[in-house]
């Protein structure tokens, strides 16, 4: 099908009316002229800014377990994988949250495997313990799928957010990527989360093993539709012993597109810089800032267990309870135009 308009053109309407068809979202993803990336870039920096100001969000992300059940075949957690497990107590993160609280964090991200060891009681106990001691603090929890049930008890126990990325809308990719899981029950479970009322994050990677930029332009719709408060896009990194490992790793400079359109086609969404994008791209942060991330997640695991959740080869781990390696943090952020915020960071809409 032909486009009916010149890029420039494509993406000064989807600046105005947050509008793309498959057609023109494919156009945007292969641009390759220096100048209409460099506009793209632009307008999904004025719109950030536009709704959210220079704000750059902190969330305190606690990786509380390793285990996983799943066998994805590009996640060096994955259950045939030969690691060093660990899990952390329900007492244990629920002091790591009260230290992080008394750091100055207002917001936590309790992130797992699929380890059904923390049962629905266990986890109600463990946000419901959170939000004792850490009153006016949100807490997200990003562990997968559960039932509806499940979430509902975790929502009514003070669990504010929900992180689960579909990781592909198109269910061909989907099943090859995840061997055994069921791609209706994943996008059931996301529409499931925003039905009970959390803020629910959605997202995927950039760059995995057969996908297509007709596959991204899918997912980009499908984020356009379900309206997500939260939208994670990061670069596949391959990890050792798993069935991916000799992949390359996703470029930098088509998630930093792909990061720019969410932000116009889903303009009120927290979209976390994430940690994929940076331990592939250092340097990219000012960029990544720019082009529509407006949230960082320094590691509050304690004994190196940051270190130890290994989704991929060379992770970069930002070890959030330094104070001179924050404020070293807060300095570069600033330094590029943004302010660094411990706050809860709510959605704006």
């Amino acid at each position: 099908m032909a486009i009916k308009y010149s890029v420039p053109a494509i993406i000064e309407k989807l600046f105005r009316t947050s509008e793309a068809s498959k057609e023109e979202l494919i156009t945007l993803l292969g641009v390759l002229i220096k100048e209409d990336e460099a506009f793209l870039l632009e307008k999904a920096f004025e719109k950030r800014n536009e709704i959210y100001g220079n704000s750059v969000y902190v969330r305190g992300l606690i990786e509380f377990s390793n285990y996983c059940t799943a066998t994805c075949n590009y996640c060096g957690l994955r259950s045939d994988n030969t690691i060093e497990r660990y899990r952390l107590s329900e007492d244990q993160i629920i002091t790591q949250c009260k230290i992080g609280y008394d750091f100055g964090y207002r917001t936590f991200v309790l992130q797992s495997g699929e380890d059904p060891w923390y049962t629905k009681d266990r986890l109600v106990a463990i946000v419901a313990g959170i939000k004792k001691c850490c009153t006016d603090a949100a807490v997200t929890l990003s562990i997968g799928e559960r039932t509806e049930e499940e979430y509902q008890a975790f929502f009514d126990a003070g669990a504010d957010r929900f992180l689960l990325r579909q990781e592909a809308y198109n269910k061909k990719l989907y099943d090859n990527m995840h061997p055994g899981m069921d791609h209706e029950n994943r996008i059931s479970c996301l529409r499931t989360l925003k039905k009970i009322g959390y803020q629910t994050g959605a997202g995927f990677m950039v760059g995995i093993k057969n996908q297509t930029l007709e596959n991204i332009a899918e997912d980009l719709i499908f984020m356009k539709e379900l309206q997500p408060d939260m939208i994670g896009i990061g670069p596949f990194m391959p990890s050792q012993n798993t069935p991916y490992e000799k992949e390359s790793p996703g470029d930098a400079e088509l998630t930093l597109r792909v990061l720019a359109i969410t932000r116009l086609l889903v303009p009120h969404a927290l979209m976390p810089m994430t940690t994929a994008l940076v331990s592939l791209c250092p340097e990219i942060r000012e960029r990544a800032l720019k082009a529509g991330s407006n949230v960082i997640m320094p590691n509050l695991t304690p004994d190196n267990g940051g270190y130890k959740y290994k989704l991929y080869d060379n992770k970069s781990v930002t070890e959030g309870l330094d104070q001179e390696k924050m404020a070293a943090l807060s300095k570069k952020i600033k330094e590029v135009g943004f302010d660094l915020q411990m706050v809860r960071g709510d959605v704006i809409k």
